[in-house]
């Protein structure tokens, strides 16, 4: 399978590509610049949300938006509406959001890191629609991708220091039973943000390993896409058939002219399709 360029290097940190068709389509953040992109018809608009660092976005059930900056959580009315803060999601300056999704229920979850990666020092949160927020995991060093099975009995999580996928069951909206998944070696890269697929599948970005692979729902990966650029950071399901792997890559961290097409969106139809997103439900 060859990924195709859908974008060019447009973004320095291309991150937590979305589909929903009620908001036109895909919509991805470059992080470091705090803004949310669109992906239209006649190219990519941008829209400044956080000026420290924009971790995702979400639909919300209601119409408009939830997005998570640093430190700060968002909410719009329309799609393309005025963003308004809400709620703080921390008050130390050395943490920030990271990745995040939400729940069977409806419920935000948002996991945090440190800036300088520190250990423990991030944490997962959730927030209820009446924007109550909970602590789900206390400790976490780099809290990445999140995501549910298909009949929400199971909930994926990656914190990308421990380099694996690990599995919960969930119990009455909880996590409980954290155990191991799939362990990733160093060599093939770090895992970054997953999604899965309708069948059950897990797809996971390769920090480090320009590639993102694919695991069935007993671990065994089935699928390796690779990628002409290191650093792969996330990956969702889209267009109308949700057959489409959407792929955003990063140049975060790597050297002036390091000639790649690092910052690019890219897309692949790898033979499967994904699930709808949930929306926030607040």
């Amino acid at each position: 399978m060859t990924p195709e360029n859908v974008t060019g290097p447009m973004a320095h940190h291309a991150e937590a590509p979305v589909w929903w068709s009620g908001w036109g389509g895909l919509r991805w953040v470059d992080g470091d610049a705090g803004d949310l992109l669109s992906l239209r018809p006649d190219g990519v608009s941008r829209q400044h949300i956080d000026d420290e660092y924009l971790a995702f976005a979400r639909p919300r059930s209601g119409g408009g938006l939830v997005a998570v900056g640093a430190r700060t959580l968002y909410l719009a009315d329309g799609v393309d509406g005025q963003i308004r803060a809400v709620a703080p999601l921390g008050d130390d300056p050395g943490v920030r959001m990271n990745d995040g999704c939400c729940d069977p229920r409806g419920r935000l979850l948002a996991g945090s890191m440190a800036y300088d990666a520190a250990p423990d020092a991030g944490a997962v949160l959730r927030v209820d629609a009446d924007l109550t927020t909970s602590t789900v995991l206390p400790r976490a060093t780099i809290s990445n991708g999140i995501g549910f099975s298909p009949d929400g009995r199971r909930a994926y999580y990656v914190d990308t220091a421990t380099h694996r996928i690990d599995v919960f069951d969930v119990s009455e909206g909880e996590l409980r039973g954290r155990r191991a998944f799939v362990a990733i070696p160093e060599e093939q890269g770090s895992p970054d943000g997953l999604c899965i697929a309708a069948d059950g599948s897990i797809w996971v970005a390769l920090w480090g390993g320009s590639a993102v692979h694919g695991y069935d729902a007993a671990g065994q990966r089935i699928a390796t896409i690779e990628l002409p650029v290191p650093q792969v950071s996330a990956c969702t399901f889209g267009d109308d058939d949700l057959g489409t792997l959407y792929i955003t890559t990063s140049a975060q961290g790597l050297e002036p002219g390091h000639g790649t097409e690092a910052g690019s969106l890219f897309a692949v139809r790898p033979g499967v399709r994904g699930l709808p997103v949930i929306p926030f439900a607040g």
